[in-house]
């Protein structure tokens, strides 16, 4: 559904497709009751903005502007309305940085022979930073050529895998050409009647801080779940402080704090953050595959305060071998800092007892199949780092599925190719590619995760950014 090749390499992912692919078609009868108005939801919340109580959801199935509504069991016809994920955020035409042919050349040259050897990484740094070429509106402030020990490391890394990447890529962007994926060129009167994105806030911050002051449920209320389904003539009140689950077949729109956002079919999530994850455990479902978005410290989050990140010794605390299924397949995304890499593979997954790991790599390239940053930029790199694992309680003991065959075993260095989302941390989805060495039918989970997927268990606290109805555009309306 996602995968548009595959070679030795790795993958091309079309991410565009499989958002749309993912059953964002609302049903509902044409005679709907029984709904729930949002605007008193909030009432056990104290004047000081503290909850006092669960919060609920309303669940609706795009009935006019009612909140919610409920699809009828009783075989009547069904007005039917297709929603599609806004095409203008995968829009990555050009370069984030736009560099020559000559000067390419001369990259990629100068990665081989550094590759060979070549001069000491502090030398290296001055030559590869000679050929970036920045925005001229932008001014850079100027460098020591002195690399810290961070620098140092990060760029040894890169001299390793770089080859890797360049290879690789080449490799499956003709490949892209050819299945017509991807385009050679495109014209300035082509780039010029696209969209540009606008992003939307979806009033995040305060769901965010709502999640944050949940209190727990009491003995009397000792539910693990709070489910969708499309039996219930009277809707269901989805209380945050549950694992919600949608059972149906269709998307539902649920309704946050005025917010409208988009439920996928045979999905479920925890909106809450690292301090209440008791209800995921409570679900008790174990997982076999699971992957892991870490907000991760770094400069930028740093200056910027875009959100809240954790320290190696929160992100330890996750309680991953509870979810675990055997052998359950763990994908941790890294960012480019050696000292985060160093810590999964080293003292993060050693604490989990995940073995045989591996390191992927996200390419990020434009629809002409550049890449978004050069290559050996050394401000930003067009490549993302995972580290992949199973889960293995001791390490003499044999993969196996039910039908007595080995697993198959994880390769390294494999590339995931896609075009980028534009909006922050919207990553591509793993799961088409990850079930290639996983057990038949396994639950998924995705930890820190930012948007919902038909099949998946999501958690955090911001888990339902990207299903904002503000992201999707409906396509049509039909009557079956």
């Amino acid at each position: 559904m996602s995968v548009v090749c595959s070679l030795s390499a790795g993958w091309i992912l079309d991410h565009l497709s499989f958002i749309n692919k993912s059953g964002y078609q609302i049903c509902h009868s044409q005679d709907c009751s029984g709904w729930v108005s949002l605007n008193n939801s909030l009432s056990a919340a104290s004047s000081d903005g503290n909850v006092t109580g669960p919060a609920i959801l309303g669940v609706a199935d795009s009935c006019g502007n009612d909140p919610v509504c409920e699809i009828k069991s009783s075989g009547e016809k069904a007005d039917q309305k297709m929603y599609m994920f806004r095409e203008e955020f995968f829009n990555v035409l050009k370069p984030h940085i736009a560099i020559n042919f000559p000067t390419e050349l001369q990259q990629r040259n100068s990665v081989s022979s550094l590759e060979n050897g070549g001069s000491e990484p502090q030398e290296r740094a001055k030559n590869e930073e000679s050929c970036i070429f920045t925005a001229k509106a932008k001014k850079k402030r100027k460098r020591s050529s002195e690399l810290n020990h961070g620098e140092c490391d990060a760029l040894e890394y890169h001299l390793k895998i770089s080859g890797v990447i360049l290879d690789g890529t080449r490799s499956l962007v003709q490949e892209g050409f050819r299945s017509g994926f991807l385009w050679p060129v495109l014209s300035e009167q082509f780039c010029a009647r696209i969209p540009a994105a606008r992003h939307h806030d979806c009033g995040l911050a305060e769901l965010c801080e709502m999640a944050k002051q949940f209190h727990p449920v009491t003995e009397d209320e000792q539910r693990t779940t709070c489910t969708i389904n499309e039996e219930a003539c009277v809707p269901e009140q989805v209380q945050l402080s549950f694992v919600t689950e949608n059972t149906t077949n269709y998307a539902k729109i649920i309704t946050l704090m005025g917010q409208k956002y988009l439920f996928p079919p045979r999905s479920a999530f925890l909106l809450s953050d690292i301090s209440f994850m008791q209800p995921l455990l409570d679900y008790k479902k174990k997982f076999g595959i699971i992957v892991i978005d870490p907000p991760w410290e770094n400069k930028s989050v740093k200056r910027s305060n875009r959100y809240r990140y954790l320290s190696h010794w929160q992100i330890k605390q996750i309680p991953v071998p509870a979810l675990a299924a055997p052998d359950c397949i763990v994908v941790t995304w890294v960012t480019n800092r050696q000292k985060h890499l160093r810590f999964v593979k080293s003292e993060l997954y050693p604490y989990w007892s995940v073995h045989g790991v591996v390191e992927w790599f996200w390419v990020k390239i434009t629809r002409s199949g550049e890449f978004v940053f050069p290559l050996d930029s050394v401000h930003k790199k067009p490549y993302e780092v995972l580290v992949v694992g199973r889960v293995q309680g001791s390490t003499d003991v044999p993969l196996r599925i039910s039908e007595g065959k080995e697993l198959p075993p994880i390769p390294a260095q494999k590339l995931i190719v896609s075009v980028p989302c534009t909006l922050h941390s919207h990553k591509p989805p793993l799961a088409e590619i990850l079930k290639e060495y996983a057990n038949p039918e396994v639950e998924c989970l995705e930890l820190f995760a930012r948007n919902l997927q038909p099949g998946w268990t999501s958690w955090g606290n911001e888990v339902l950014r990207f299903q904002h109805m503000d992201y999707f555009t409906p396509l049509q309306n039909k009557t079956d």
